[in-house]
């Protein structure tokens, strides 16, 4: 009989099934946020914060940011008249601008304009001056860049001790690392006796200086404008003087320097626009006067208001026929910020284009601080420009901008501050004798 082999080993057990949760339900990412709100009346809490939310807002006094008050001019103004002072008043208060909108509504602190920080080349300057007011005054952060051949301390001292104010000592011919959203390029002496003192220093400040502040701008991402000069129209055939003018410019005159250093600037400004897609804004500015004007500088309306006060003979160079035309500084401000914010690069033509004689000009500084005050002719200055007037019809249709303030308004102002500056000065010079 055959034998059976049975296997006595130990049983084999059972593989049991790997255990697999079952799928989250496509709807619960949605109904748990709302079990969550419901459960223990958190919804209500939420409604109740947005309530208390909105009283406080409405509760919030109203934004003040659009009526900036320019009360720096009011020390120029004469004594003399009230309804003058006020009328003065509104030329500066009045100014549209970022903020101009909110006058009278209530805006959130989150909702209001963000400062921008904004550097000014030249800012301790004429010009550079009353444009760091107004920045500081419309809520941004300034930076003044300036190396003080022809700026004072004097210009941006009352800005001191100002969280958003900063002023650097700097030659813009060297480079400058900063950031900054927004670069005014002012810095170049601006008067025939300054830029002629050194015309070399001059072409490299307009040049090499204007490069840099264009590599600033392209590294990074700010807009840039830079402000050139009426006299890239040298001494012109046309008249008044469009931005299509090509100009009429001696390449190797004593004014050069200036002149086709200003010309060259504009072409390294269109360069980076065209080819590195930097943004820029080129403003043409024209015989600008008013207060912190430098009183020697050798200007036509400087020269004529200091001679008057000392007593001295107004200097009239040739026959006194030129032409010029003369805005106050508070315009010329406007029309930079204008352009600044809007969206044309330009060129565009900055200037009053109410034209007057070297004579006429003698006239009314005679009217307003002596009228015996004596003429003196003497012989005229080498490529002195016979005639020049602006065309600014482009910046009104495009800017919506163009001058406020007469001669014979902003005169008194100006020579206000050079009576104080002038006479003040000889006061301090005697008492330390």
């Amino acid at each position: 009989m055959a034998s059976e082999l049975i296997y006595r080993g130990p049983e084999s057990q059972p593989v049991p099934d790997v255990y697999t949760p079952k799928p989250d339900k496509p709807w619960l990412s949605v109904i748990r946020p709302v079990r969550y709100l419901l459960r223990e009346q958190r919804i209500v809490f939420l409604f109740v914060g947005i309530a208390i939310a909105s009283l406080i807002f409405a509760l919030l006094p109203s934004s003040r940011s659009g009526s900036l008050n320019y009360a720096i001019y009011d020390s120029y103004l004469p004594s003399e008249s009230t309804q003058s002072q006020v009328a003065h008043r509104m030329i500066y208060q009045n100014r549209p601008g970022f903020g101009s909108f909110n006058s009278g509504g209530k805006i959130p602190l989150g909702l209001q304009r963000k400062g921008l920080r904004i550097v000014v080349t030249g800012g301790a300057g004429f010009v550079g001056s009353h444009l760091v007011d107004r920045l500081i005054a419309r809520g941004d952060s300034v930076i003044v860049v300036d190396n003080f051949f022809t700026g004072r301390k004097e210009n941006v001292m009352h800005h001191f001790g100002n969280p958003r104010f900063e002023l650097i000592r700097h030659d813009v011919v060297e480079p400058l690392l900063l950031e900054v959203d927004q670069i005014y390029h002012l810095a170049c002496p601006a008067s025939p006796v300054h830029y002629k003192h050194n015309p070399v220093k001059t072409i490299k400040t307009n040049v090499v200086g204007t490069l840099n502040m264009l590599g600033l701008a392209k590294r990074v991402g700010a807009r840039f404008l830079l402000t050139s000069t009426s006299e890239v129209y040298g001494d012109p055939l046309e008249h008044p003087q469009k931005e299509t003018y090509w100009g009429n410019v001696n390449p190797i005159g004593v004014r050069s320097c200036y002149d086709e250093g200003k010309r060259t600037a504009e072409t390294l400004t269109m360069d980076y626009h065209r080819g590195a897609g930097v943004e820029v804004r080129i403003a043409r500015i024209f015989n600008t006067y008013g207060p912190r004007m430098c009183i020697d500088d050798g200007r036509v309306v400087s020269n004529f208001v200091a001679q008057a006060l000392r007593k001295e003979p107004l200097t009239v160079y040739g026959d006194g026929k030129q032409t010029r035309s003369f805005q106050f500084v508070s315009d010329l401000v406007e029309g930079l910020m204008r352009l600044m914010e809007g969206e044309h690069v330009g060129p565009f033509n900055l200037g009053n284009p109410g034209e007057f004689t070297m004579l006429e000009l003698a006239k009314v500084v005679q009217e307003t601080i002596d009228p015996n005050a004596q003429i003196e002719f003497r012989p005229n200055t080498e490529d002195d420009p016979h005639k020049r007037k602006p065309d600014i019809s482009r910046a009104k249709e495009l800017l919506g901008w163009e001058p406020k303030v007469a001669l014979r308004k902003g005169l008194p102002m100006m020579v206000q501050d050079f009576r104080q500056r002038i006479f003040g000065d000889h006061k301090e010079d005697a008492s330390s004798a």
